[in-house]
Order: C-alpha cells, then structure tokens, then sequence
C-alpha cells in the first residue's frame, strides 16, 4: 500500500527562518512566557502534548483476519465434507489446525500494534516552563504552543522548539536525524530550504541535552511534532504484502486442485466401471480429504518456527514468522552507518606528537582497557613527557565521566569528551585523581563558534596554566609555539604547514582530529580572549569504528546476490570512509555518495535511476529513507532495512523486513520491525538471510514430499481401475497410510539443516512459487516410479489373497515413501555427501513411521481393523530393498537437473 499523502517533515510555519520577535508574534508570547490563563486557553483548544492513541483494533476482529486465507478455505470445505462423511476425526483435526494458525498469528498481530506506544516512552514527563516570568516544573503533556521553556544538561526535550538564548548548547539528535555527534546550538537565522539536520536554531521533541543551557519557544506540540508526524507516517503505510502468504496462498491450490482431480477422476473411473457406489464413494472421500493438505499449515508453521528459532539462537528475533521466509528472498540491505555498521562509540585510534611521530591506540569502544604502540613497538605513554602533558590537559578539559555498571562501561557527557577520558584511563591515570592533584578554577564550555574549550587549571606546584582543546585550525591559529619532542619551538609559517600536514594525515583517515594545546597564566578567571599564544602538545585523532565482524558480513551479502546501502544521517566523507572500509564501496564501484539536498534536485527518473546505482546515501532524513525503500520496490527489489532510531521507523515498516537493532535501538523501531538483533551485529543479518532461505527450501522439500506421495496414491488408484483390477487400498488404509508416513516426516523434513550452498545463489524471485516448473518432470516421475512399484506388486498378489495384495500394496507405499524422504533432504547435494543419519529428527520420524507400520501390519487388533494380514521377513526384505530405487532414481534425476543448471549458469 501506498502512504496516502505523505507530509514533508518539518516545522510547518519554517520558524527556523524567522527572527525570534516574528517567532514571538507569530506565537503571540512574550520573552516572559505566555500567562497561565492563556496557557490553560491553548490546552483546552488544542489539546495535550502527547501524541494520540491509534484508534485500537477490537481483538475479536483481529482474531477473525487471521482466517482470511485461501488455504484456511480449502481446508474449511475439507472439514465440512469429513464432517458429512462422518469422518468426525479428520474434521476435529482439521479445525485444531486452524485455530493454532489463527492464534499464533493473533499473537504476532498483537504484538505490532504497540508501535505507537513504544514512541510515548521518548517523551519527558515534566518539563521547565516560564509562565508569567515565573519558572515552573510541569507535566511535559501541559506544554502549549508558545510556551517558553529551559533547556539544561540531561534533559529531554519536551516538544519542537526554536530557541531564542543559548550558552554553549548542544544536543544529541541521533535518536532521530542519525547524526552521531552532539549537535551545537544557535539562535541566528537561517534560510527557509535549510534542511532537518541543519536547523541549528530549532530543538526537537525526544532528543536530549548533551551540554549548555537554553530557552526555547514551542513551536508545534504532540501530533505537529517532527515524533508526531513520524508516528503519523507509520500509521499510514500499510503493511506490506507478505511474499509468503501469497506463495502459500498459490500452493494451496494447487494441492487442492490436485486432489479434486485425483478425486473426481477416481469417481468417473469408478463409476463406469460399476464399482460399488458407497464404497466407491468413501473411497473417493477419503482420497479427497487425504490430498487436500490439512497438515500443511501446521507444517509450515513448524517450518517457520524452526527457521525463527535457529535465528533466535544467531541474536536475530523474528516478530513475524512469515518474515522468516521473506528474509530468504532479499535483494537489498539498506543499513544505517552509526551503530550498525560501527560500534556508535568514539574511540582514539591515534595520537601524534610533533617531532615524535605517531602513537597507535587500541581498544574496544568505551572499555578503557588498550594498548599503545609507536613504529610497531610497545610504548609507555606515562613514560614520555609530551604525551604525559597530552593526557594530563584531556583528563581536566573535559565534563564527561566514565561508569561502570553491570561488567560494563558507559560515558555520561559529550561522547568526543567520553573518548579522551577513557584514553586518560587506558593509559593507567584516573580522571577522578588527576582532578584532586590538579584544580579546574573556571571553565569554558565548547562553543560551536570559537570551536575549543578551556579551562582554567591551578597546579600541585603553585603554577596556573590555561587547557584548551579544539579544532586543529583554531588551535594552530591561536598558537605561538609547540612541543617538538618535549622541546618548545617557535611556530613559523613552515612549521605550522608541518602541523597541518600531521593533521591531514588523521582527517585523510576520516577521523575527527582534536588539538590538545596549554599557555601559563596568572589569571583568575578564564576568558575566551586569554585563549590566545597557546603551545601545542599533540593532536588525537578518533573514529565511531567499523565493527571488525561487517566487511565479512558484507562480502558474504555480495556473494549471495544481495546488494547492501549505506543510508545515513552523517555527512559524506565520514559515510564514504566507513563504506570503502566496510566493502559496501569496492574498486568496481562508483566512490561516491549522494545528499540529500543532491537527491531532491533529481527528477523522478533520475532518483530511480540515483538509487539503482549509488550505495552510499548521506545526510538523508526519514523521508528520503522512505523514498529509497518505496524506488526500490518498484523495482521489484525485496529490501531489508536496518534502523536505531526514531527517524528509521516509516521506513522499517515500508520495507519487506524492517532490522532494528535491539540494543542501541529505540522501542519505536524495534516495534515497527520484523527482525531484531539482539546483539546489533550487521552480520547477524546475513546469518538470517541464510536461515531464511533454509527455510524457503525446507518448505519447498515437504511440498514437494506431499505432492509426490498424494499423487502416487492417486495414480495407483486410477491406474488399478482402468485396468480393471480392484482397488489396492481401502478408505482406511489410505487414512492409515497417510499418518504413518505424512503425519510425522514432513515436519522431520522442516528441520533438515542448511547444507554450506544457500549463500553461494542468487535470491530467489518473488514470483518464484515453492513449486517451481522446472520440478514437476521430476515430480511425476518420482510418482509415477512409485505408482509402478506398487501395481507390479499388487498384480502379483491380488488373484491369491486379495487382502495380503493389499497389504503388500500399502507396504510398498509406505517404505516408498519413507525413501522419498531420505532423498528430499537436500535439493542440491547428494545423500550420500550430506550422510545418511546427519539428521537425528529425521532419523526418529523413519522410525516412528516404521514402528507405526509394523504395529497396524502385526497388531491382531488393527489387523482386523484394516484387513491386513501378517508378511513374511523375505517379503518385508523384498518390499524394503526394491522400493530404495525410488531413492537411486531420486538420486540420478538429480544429479542431472543440477548438471544442466550448472551448465547453463556457466554459460
């Protein structure tokens, strides 16, 4: 389905593009806040800050779609005509079936509709709000358009706002713009078509503080929000079609159709040739509700359980049991940089020392734990003077904190500040004791103009010194002299192009390059202006790493067919560097990347034909997301779309399988998905696109054991009347017949594990059925072997004993069928490569059909039942050893079909 309108995300009035006296008239406020009358007026006329409950599903009317289904149909007419039959067994089978698949998808239907909810919990409850000049602690859900409200250091912004003041104000938009680092704040005016992720005046409802302070006015609340209007754009899209379901669909009938055929043909014969007609009649019954797959959903249940199951234990949970099959035909990853890709933590991966060179860092995201290593040999950085000072200026210049909780370890404060810290701690000092030894008198938090921060340090040994930390242009410029090997120079013109060479040497990494840098001072107080004629100590340079796991995870995407997207918030340089790294962008590809802004520029076309090509998306907001995914499927692409945040929910619901990461993630995406990683590991979905198409073959494999055998039983029967012999199985018997090979081996069949060649194939298509065309020669001679074995055998008895032919007759379908299963197994490998007794469900479900045969042939009470009569051990050897030539055919049929698909590939 398509969004029926789909609004642009933004604030609706462009307030961003206003002065804040026109933002003010237009909300009709002041710079005091609107008075508690008024504000009590607005909430009365527009309602409560929160977003509005979706009008619920009555979970009657729930329950009830889940029988909106061709095969459930089918299979209520089998139970109808059973129940005239008195067949009342095969019809309480029948409904049982049905209302085990009904609940199970009533549970997972359930379960979706929480998406909406899960956006609620992004939301502050209490808010600070000036009213009448006075500065209140409200409830989050009072806020009104054009309330003035405070912004401080760990708070969550409450609503849209344009900010009027701000001192050093930074936010952590990633939740829902996707950038990873903390966005600095202004109040200057920007231009109308300015997009989402540069709207530097404007905060935004469920992102947070990271540092500074504000006042803000509320521009849109609860629906109008950017959040809202998000939750808006998922209610929109509709679910998408499941590829499964309508395979399923298609199956189903012609299972169905297959037995209405074998039927009715069995009637016609029966009927000229003047059988009985009440025997001929609960013979035809019994060959009808037999063919007609009644097991099949339970089977395919088991199928996709199993498939969810095995994915569950890789960290992929799967929402949707449909989408298990589904994750078996994707085309297309479209998958987030920040946290997906990478580890979503800054780590320093480099530190340069003039005149000492470069320090190599390791580590894993925020545990301080790591070695340091320079020209490829162990270094001690506490040993060395200038690296020493290093970390001593990014111990105290710095407001984030580094805990420990549960094993682990987290930053609270500015993630760049976060790195140095734990660099401070790999290399055995303590934030905590440095700070004691060393006193920060003042402070200057970092400023988004100046770009550095500094603080202003009283020394153990009476000295005062000036800290600074910034970017490398600023602090070069503003400095007069640097550490060449723990010596001080003078910096000349050269010496500073040195400097910015060693800077260009990290940046060309696609680093983010920080200038550590100090000045004596007797000052008592820290001013920006005494930032000025610093000495310059090194230069760190830090990355949110790739995580080691995804350039395999990627080439293994590659090699199955799969196309895999980079779709980020983040800027160009840094998504084109993670890309080369992760292999998304090989020497075969075009190295580069398209805006958002470049995107919008395109027409129709040329967005198609942008997206057909380029795997590297930057700067992209929820909308553009969408965009891609809806280019694609036009395309007839099966996409899987990766997401953390807020801004990924429209799209994760629009793709085929919505991947939602489920550690870093949000509760909306997660809710909005079909899958999600447990341990947000990018490979972990190529684990599951491989257990996916296990899955797809594992369907295929018990449809086509079902197929064959129900067309076999069919076949003899036709075959025996028109020659004029008697009929080779009674109703039970055939009832019988199918429980002892059909009732447990096709859901042993489901568990057969993949085999090492799923991932070395093209995706399926989405048209491909799960019976393929080029199978059916197969499949009827696979029938037709069978039929043949066991008319050759019944003609040799039935002028004798017409009970022992009989018996014969099921014995020889029976053990038929049982080798059938041996050789579905695999689609592609022989059994005798995979082995014979690999598969220990398959190996039980051989010998319960085989203990269940034995007990109705042997048993003197089912003997009765049936009319079976006891066979001989040679006869029971003779039945055994002929019918595994229903293997050996299997086995060459095989071999020659995957000979001239080898063939044809090659050419």
């Amino acid at each position: 389905m398509r969004i029926k309108k789909r609004k642009q995300l933004n604030d609706n009035n462009g307030y961003h593009s206003k002065s804040i006296d026109d933002v003010i008239s237009i909300l009709s406020t002041t710079s005091h806040g609107l008075t508690k009358d008024e504000s009590i007026n607005r909430l009365n006329k527009y309602g409560p800050n929160e977003l509005p409950e979706k009008k619920k599903v009555h979970p009657i009317i729930m329950f009830l779609k889940q029988f909106k289904s061709v095969l459930i149909y089918i299979l209520l007419i089998a139970a109808g005509i059973s129940y005239v039959f008195d067949h009342v067994i095969d019809t309480f089978v029948i409904i049982g079936v049905i209302l085990v698949n009904a609940s199970m998808g009533f549970v997972q239907e359930f379960k979706a509709e929480k998406s909406i909810q899960a956006l609620k919990q992004l939301v502050q409850p209490y808010a600070k709000v000036i009213r009448s000049g006075e500065l209140l602690k409200i409830s989050a859900k009072e806020l009104v358009k054009g309330d003035l409200i405070v912004l401080e250091e760990g708070d969550r912004v409450p609503a849209d706002a344009r900010l009027i003041e701000c001192k050093n104000l930074r936010t952590i938009d990633s939740s829902l713009t996707g950038e990873s680092f903390p966005v600095s704040k202004e109040i200057k005016t920007l231009p109308l078509k300015t997009v989402l992720h540069d709207k530097i005046n404007m905060v935004w409802m469920g992102t947070f503080v990271a540092s500074g302070y504000a006042k803000a006015l509320i521009t849109d609340t609860g629906s109008s929000t950017i959040i809202g209007q998000i939750a808006s754009s998922i209610e929109e899209i509709g679910d998408v079609d499941e590829h499964f379901q309508i395979k399923v669909d298609s199956l189903a009938k012609h299972m169905a159709l297959i037995a209405i055929i074998g039927a009715s043909i069995t009637l016609l014969v029966g009927y000229l040739r003047q059988i009985e007609i009440i025997e001929l009649l609960l013979f035809s019954i019994a060959s009808l509700v037999s063919g007609i797959p009644e097991g099949l959903p339970a089977v395919l249940v088991v199928v996709l359980s199993i498939g969810a199951a095995r994915m569950a234990r890789k960290k992929a949970i799967i929402r949707k049991l449909a989408s298990t099959e589904t994750l078996g035909i994707v085309t297309t990853i479209i998958t987030d940089k920040t946290g997906t890709l990478t580890k979503n933590t800054m780590n320093i991966e480099s530190v340069i020392l003039p005149g000492f060179g470069e320090v190599s860092v390791t580590g894993n995201g925020w545990e301080p734990t790591g070695e340091f290593s320079h020209e490829g040999e162990a270094f001690s950085p506490l040993e060395n003077k200038q690296f020493a000072k290093l970390l001593h200026i990014s111990g105290i210049c710095n407001n984030a904190k580094l805990i420990s909780e549960e094993g682990s370890h987290k930053i609270i404060g500015d993630p760049t500040e976060g790195a140095l810290v734990v660099l401070v701690e790999k290399a055995g000092l303590r934030k905590d004791v440095i700070e004691q030894a060393d006193k920060r008198i003042d402070d200057l938090p970092f400023n988004s103009n100046e770009k550095f921060r500094a603080s202003l340090v009283q020394l153990s040994d009476g000295k005062k010194q000036i800290y600074a930390v910034g970017a490398p242009e600023v602090i070069i410029g503003k400095a007069g002299s640097a550490l060449f090997n723990d010596k001080t120079i003078i910096l000349t013109k050269k010496k500073k192009e040195e400097l910015n060479k060693m800077v260009d040497k990290l940046t060309s990494r696609a680093m983010r390059v920080l200038c550590i840098a100090y000045r004596d001072t007797d000052a008592s107080e820290i001013k920006s202006q005494l930032v000025d004629n610093l000495t310059i100590v090194g230069f760190v340079g830090m990355i949110d790493p790739l995580r080691p796991e995804v350039p395999d995870a990627v080439m293994r995407a590659r090699k199955a067919g799969v196309r895999v997207m980079m779709s980020t918030g983040d800027h160009k340089s840094t998504a084109l560097a993670i890309a080369k790294q992760a292999g998304i962008i090989t020497d075969n590809d075009p190295c580069e990347a398209m805006t958002e802004t470049e995107l919008n520029e395109l027409d129709e076309q040329g967005f198609s034909k942008a997206v057909s090509s380029i795997n590297v998306f930057a700067r992209v907001t929820p909308e553009i997301k969408l965009k891609i995914a809806e280019a694609l499927q036009k395309k007839g692409e099966v996409i899987a779309m990766t997401g953390d945040g807020v801004n990924d929910a429209p799209a994760l619901k629009k793709a085929d399988i919505g991947v939602a990461m489920g550690i870093m993630g949000t509760d909306v995406a997660k809710e909005a998905s079909e899958m999600v990683l447990a341990d947000d590991n990018f490979s972990t979905i190529v684990n599951a696109i491989e257990e996916g198409r296990i899955v797809f073959d594992n369907t295929r494999k018990t449809s086509y054991y079902l197929i064959t055998t129900n067309f076999a039983e069919d076949l003899t029967i036709v075959t025996t009347m028109l020659l004029g012999m008697p009929l080779p199985l009674l109703p039970t018997q055939i009832l019988w017949l199918n429980l002892v090979t059909d009732g447990v081996n096709d859901i042993a069949l489901a568990t057969e594990p993949g085999h090492g060649e799923v991932l070395e194939e093209k995706p399926k298509t989405t048209k491909e059925n799960i019976i393929s065309r080029n199978i059916i020669p197969h499949l009827l001679i696979m029938s037709s072997v069978m039929a043949i074995l066991v008319l050759l055998f019944f003609n040799n008895y039935f002028n004798y004993d017409l009970d022992k032919a009989r018996t014969i007759a099921f014995s020889v379908m029976t053990f038929s069928q049982l080798w059938r299963v041996m050789s579905l197994r695999s689609l592609k490998k022989s059994i005798f490569k995979i082995g014979f007794f690999t598969n220990k469900y398959i190996n039980a479900s051989l010998i319960a059909s085989v203990s269940l045969y034995f007990t109705a042939v042997y048993n003197p009470f089912l003997q009765s039942i049936f009319r079976f009569v006891p066979l001989g051990l040679l006869e029971i050897a003779l039945v055994i050893s002929l019918t595994s030539l229903v293997l050996w055919l299997s086995e060459l049929s095989q071999y020659i079909m995957n000979h001239k698909l080898n063939i044809k590939l090659h050419h």
